[in-house]
């Protein structure tokens, strides 16, 4: 079932609050294999102005990957996840991502268009904390798979 194109331009309500933890930081990190300091040691985090440990740049994939589920179960969109290919991703920051944020997100479909037998869906997704305080902004971009 290909994507509905009217869905562009569609923002779904604002995601249940996301709170940062220090393991999640860590485990990230590990993942990514990114050491500094910063990321495992609050002391250090501490020693460059942070008040907790900071997240690496590209942390904020987990936190919008689970609020992405709000586009995965709308059946109207018509998203098979299965057939979905990750094609870009990138972030505009406010500030970096701490231990012990509040964070949570608004999805916006930004544009929904069809090549080659494949969809092709633009998202933005605005995470704040819980206050409305802007953090950072990620753009993703998803190839879903025709079907032939």
């Amino acid at each position: 079932m290909p994507l509905d194109p009217s869905y562009a331009g569609r923002t779904y309500p604002p995601t249940a609050a996301y709170q940062v933890g220090r393991e999640k930081i860590r485990e990230f990190a590990l993942a990514i294999g990114a050491d500094d300091a910063a990321y495992h040691d609050p002391d250090a985090a501490r020693a460059l102005g942070y008040p907790d440990v900071v997240a690496p740049p590209t942390f904020p994939v987990v936190v919008t990957a689970s609020a992405t589920r709000q586009l995965i179960d709308d059946p109207g969109l018509g998203l098979d996840f299965s057939r979905v290919v990750h094609a870009d991703q990138r972030f505009a920051y406010v500030r970096p991502v701490v231990a012990g944020d509040e964070l949570v997100c608004v999805n916006t479909i930004e544009e929904i268009t069809s090549r080659g037998g494949h969809d092709f869906l633009s998202t933005r997704t605005e995470v704040t904390t819980v206050a409305g305080a802007p953090v950072v902004t990620a753009w993703c971009r998803l190839v879903v798979r025709g079907e032939a």
